[in-house]
């Protein structure tokens, strides 16, 4: 017997109904505004191209960690999933790859992918009877069918998701053609690039040989000479805006910081590039090299993110067979106020830099980041992250920052996904949560009704613009010398 699929129109509402009312009218207010997407990992030649996906599995399991890593722990295996590896696209069959996932939905339930989900499968492909071992066939090709046609062509679930502005993640090593395919496409989407240098910064990433070398080829600089190594960035960075950057981003383990003079960072780099360096030598350099990035962004007006604290590919055979971005990346405990002393020393009373921290780390919420926040001019906290990008998760941080960092040094949201498809729930789920908690401030008198509003609005839109100066004329990149 099939099960309904139905998304209840007051989920995640809060259950007191004087509060529920004054969160549902809130929400009214903001739920058909554009979305704003500022940091993401979706694939910039889906733009470009504008080509039809080919199935079911390839667009929504295979490249989705949230939905793997969960069957993986089960005992599922990725190559049944249609989870390429180091080897390439395994040789699995994508619709019993899909019947795979069909059988073991129900693991999901309570996650915020089992909310996404249901939200992609009755909001986007219009079901009306639930996922499961029964139903896995119909799914499969009824989302093919409607794969297939231009109105499920990338551009044209973009424009009809209402997303007003997407950035993708790049790195200095990396082709930005597709970028510039779509700005000379004549289509007025809105996407952009973001300047991810950790390849070329991280001695340990295991790309930082080859990316150093296509960061030579690319910028015409000597790389391995510290001058031509940061002559290197500022070229990449310029090229970089011109593809429409307005933001960096920045994925080291910790959030260390460095101000070391010349002479000592010279050597640093030197002994990096050598067979001799030490996992604290990388730390040191990983933590110059923020210092470094900040001062650039105070250059050329580019927005600085730092997500630290991941231990990343924590499943050592996993990362040999696979590669990074398996799902196996586990938060750590994060230090903020003594690692950011010395950038902040530097730049903390800066009122035109701006650096947006993020964290996987929720004890520091309210003993840290919110106080470091709600002192240094150029700082903002990013939204609830990865595995806290959740009800509970989004939740949890307005309640332990609004109080000493206000709503206005936060940056509305962002979903950082891969999974475009469920852009639009990911935002949907933020506001509904924000609206909650404004609510809960009118009904217990906390805020007035028309402080709520003006509120909801900047949550959604108004905050994200400013923090990453979507509406202001970029200033004019600094160009390296030839």
């Amino acid at each position: 017997m099939t099960k309904p699929l139905r998304l209840d129109p007051d989920r995640l509402f809060p259950s007191d109904e004087r509060t529920r009312t004054i969160a549902r009218a809130l929400y009214k207010e903001v739920a058909g505004l554009p979305i704003i997407s500022p940091h993401g990992h979706t694939d910039p030649k889906w733009f470009a191209t504008d080509e039809n996906w080919s199935n079911a599995t390839e667009l929504l399991l295979s490249p989705d960690h949230y939905l793997y890593r969960m069957l993986y722990s089960q005992g599922v295996a990725l190559d049944d999933l249609c989870v390429p590896s180091l080897a390439g696209m395994p040789g699995s069959d994508p619709r019993k790859a899909w019947r795979t996932f069909a059988q073991n939905v129900h693991l999901f339930r309570g996650t915020p992918s089992s909310m996404w989900l249901g939200h992609v499968f009755a909001e986007v492909f219009g079901f009306e009877v639930a996922l499961d071992a029964s139903t896995a066939d119909l799914y499969y090709d009824r989302i093919n069918e409607k794969l297939a046609s231009d109105a499920f062509k990338p551009r044209a679930l973009f424009d009809r998701f209402g997303i007003e502005f997407l950035a993708t993640t790049e790195g200095p090593q990396d082709d930005l053609t597709p970028h510039h395919i779509i700005h000379d496409s004549g289509w007025k989407g809105r996407v952009v690039t973001t300047y991810r240098p950790d390849a070329v910064i991280d001695v340990e990433h295991e790309q930082f040989a080859g990316a150093m070398r296509i960061f030579a080829d690319l910028t015409g600089e000597d790389v391995y000479s510290w001058d031509g190594y940061l002559a290197a960035h500022r070229k990449r960075r310029f090229d970089f805006r011109a593809a429409g950057a307005t933001a960096t981003d920045h994925g080291h383990p910790t959030a260390q910081t460095a101000n070391l003079g010349y002479d000592e960072a010279e050597r640093l780099f030197r002994t990096i590039l050598s067979d001799s360096w030490t996992p604290q030598d990388a730390e040191l350099f990983r933590a110059q090299m923020l210092t470094e990035m900040a001062a650039m962004s105070a250059e050329d007006g580019m927005v600085m993110q730092i997500h630290p604290g991941s231990f990343r590919n924590h499943n050592g055979g996993l990362f040999a067979s696979h590669g990074r971005d398996k799902g196996a990346d586990i938060p750590t405990r994060t230090d903020y106020v003594h690692a950011l002393k010395p950038l902040l020393d530097r730049f903390g009373t800066s009122t035109t830099l701006s650096i947006i921290l993020f964290t996987l780390d929720e004890t520091v919420y309210a003993r840290e980041l919110a106080p470091l926040a709600g002192h240094y001019p150029c700082l903002k906290l990013g939204p609830s992250w990865w595995f806290h990008d959740s009800p509970e998760g989004m939740r949890r941080f307005r309640e332990q920052v609004t109080e000493t960092a206000g709503f206005y040094n936060t940056v509305g949201f962002n979903d950082d996904t891969r999974a475009f498809l469920s852009i639009p729930a990911r935002h949907d789920v933020a506001r509904r949560i924000d609206c909650g908690f404004l609510g809960q401030l009118v009904a217990e008198g906390r805020l007035l009704d028309w402080e709520a509003f003006e509120l909801a609005h900047e949550l959604t839109n108004g905050l994200v613009r400013k923090a990453y100066k979507l509406d202001q004329q970029a200033p004019a990149p600094i160009a390296a010398a030839a």
